[in-house]
């Protein structure tokens, strides 16, 4: 065992202090790879350590939310330094996530390195709501000066999922914070021990109470945290299922949700698309990163009828390149899923395809048959060709290394196939005509459209990001994604009462 390697056990993070969750209960994480080989302990939280949370947060939003937007701004830029100052620590906590998580080193070592960057955008975004609208009088109907000015709603909750917690967290925690909110924040029991150790980077560098970090089991702390009466805000990214009860436990308070629900994105190739070995990596990548784990990877794929068996040839010889193992090792593209429910659910797909008669093929290299064959959470990027549009990995979410491949004929059979979900997270177009490309996209119910790109090293970070229906409500990043956290406040007066503001 590498030294960075000892087992450790992370607490929880109250009114500026890390402490165990009361009566010292921890529960344990594995390595997915490894099931056996125990990574660590995280601390298994009660109700009353969530009430604690919550009221702590409450009581430091007076204060902070005084600070003002510049001061803010100041702060979250020193926390943009802060993450990346100790470069052997960010090591540390990227092996860490991948002992617990699967992800292979270098996607984890990406999240932990470009968080401060979303710190950065957010504090741009701060200093840009310091500065009133003004509205003079109009040119129809009565006469008034009017200011719209941005307040912060207090008590942010922020639930984030196992898949990419640390850049969810980017697309949500700093734009609460420059707004002025204080937060509480409920990372997944799936992958908790590295994001708590890189919040508690951020929580030491912020006044007592204005972030607090509880961890443990979502089913018996979760319902405190989104019940809450002090909480003003739920920023919930996970399961349909799971978004749809959280909106339901806020609706008792009127607490407005943000929701970002995943998705079941459509990629359409077009007959004039440029395939190469470039593009068929990037599809490869959209489709696959983080073992398909993503929100917005590529789900299902349509193709121009002229160009399908080059692009499944192309395609499947970029997963053929996949080496499937230990996300610690070099040489590793894909890693395990992260885990059984997981692995269950994609292994099931697959298995109905198959016993449904469907051209099925699984790719890639496997340089340790042991250990792919020794009860980790292992799968094979598998594809299904001129898949049957009823089967399950083309109508739900798969979550994982599978992928149908389907054809279509008409440009507006395309739009018409991937509109045809009940989900609406993101959707690329692939077209050398660029404004063919931006027509299409127009016509696409998806939140986020990517051209001649999929997913996350597709994504414009400045875009607001969400979905349509089952896809969830509101939206992060960007702009729209900042003043999500504020209300905005009108406060007007008969023309010419105000007094006139310096140019």
């Amino acid at each position: 065992m590498n030294n960075m390697d000892q087992e450790i056990t992370t607490g929880i993070f109250i009114n500026g202090k890390v402490r165990p969750a009361s009566g010292g209960a921890v529960y344990d994480l594995f390595n997915p790879a490894r099931p056996s080989e125990l990574v660590g302990h995280a601390a298994a939280a009660t109700r009353e350590d969530m009430n604690e949370a919550v009221e702590a947060a409450h009581a430091a939003f007076p204060a902070w939310a005084a600070l003002g937007f510049e001061e803010r701004a100041r702060r979250l830029r020193d926390i943009a330094s802060a993450l990346v100052a100790d470069q052997e620590d960010v090591k540390y906590r990227s092996r860490l996530f991948t002992r617990e998580h699967g992800k292979i080193a270098r996607e984890t070592l990406l999240e932990m390195s470009r968080l401060g960057d979303r710190f950065l955008q957010a504090a741009a975004y701060g200093e840009r709501m310091a500065v009133d609208e003004e509205l003079g009088p109009a040119d129809v109907g009565p006469k008034f000066d009017t200011i719209i000015t941005r307040q912060p709603r207090g008590v942010a909750a922020l639930i984030v999922p196992w898949n990419w917690p640390l850049s969810i967290l980017g697309a949500k925690l700093p734009q609460a914070l420059v707004t002025g909110n204080t937060v509480v924040v409920k990372p997944s029991e799936d992958s908790a021990m590295a994001p708590v150790l890189t919040l508690q980077i951020i929580a030491r560098l912020l006044p007592p109470g204005v972030l607090n970090i509880i961890t443990g089991d979502a089913g018996q702390i979760g319902d405190t945290l989104t019940g809450h009466p002090l909480v003003r805000l739920v920023n919930f990214t996970g399961s349909v299922g799971i978004g749809r009860h959280v909106m339901k436990v806020a609706a008792e308070n009127i607490t407005p949700v943000t929701l970002e629900l995943g998705g079941n994105d459509a990629a359409l190739i077009l007959e004039d698309a440029e395939l190469n070995e470039e593009a068929f990596n990037k599809m490869y990548w959209g489709a696959f990163g983080s073992s398909g784990q993503i929100c917005m990877a590529l789900k299902r794929m349509y193709v121009h009828a002229s160009r399908y068996d080059e692009v499944v040839d192309g395609f499947t010889a970029a997963c053929e390149r996949a080496v499937v193992g230990d996300g610690l090792e070099p040489e590793t593209t894909m890693g395990p899923v992260n885990n059984p429910r997981q692995l269950k659910i994609v292994r099931d797909m697959i298995a109905e395809a198959r016993a449904r008669g469907a051209d099925l093929k699984e790719c890639g290299q496997v340089p340790d048959e042991d250990l792919y064959n020794g009860g980790g959470y292992f799968q094979k990027p598998a594809l299904v060709y001129d898949a049957d549009p009823s089967l399950k990995l083309v109508r739900e979410e798969q979550f994982g290394p599978c992928l149908p491949i389907m054809k279509f004929r008409t440009e507006d059979e395309a739009v018409a196939s991937a509109n045809d979900s009940e989900f609406g997270l993101c959707s690329s177009v692939w077209t050398s005509d660029a404004e063919r490309a931006v027509r299409i996209a127009r016509r696409l119910e998806a939140g986020y459209t990517y051209l001649n790109g999929h997913g996350p090293m597709a994504q414009d970070g400045r875009g607001p990001f969400g979905g349509f229906k089952q896809s969830g409500i509101g939206r992060n990043l960007g702009y729209d994604g900042a003043l999500a956290f504020a209300e905005p406040h009108s406060i007007s007066a008969p023309a010419g009462f105000l007094p006139e503001r310096p140019q």
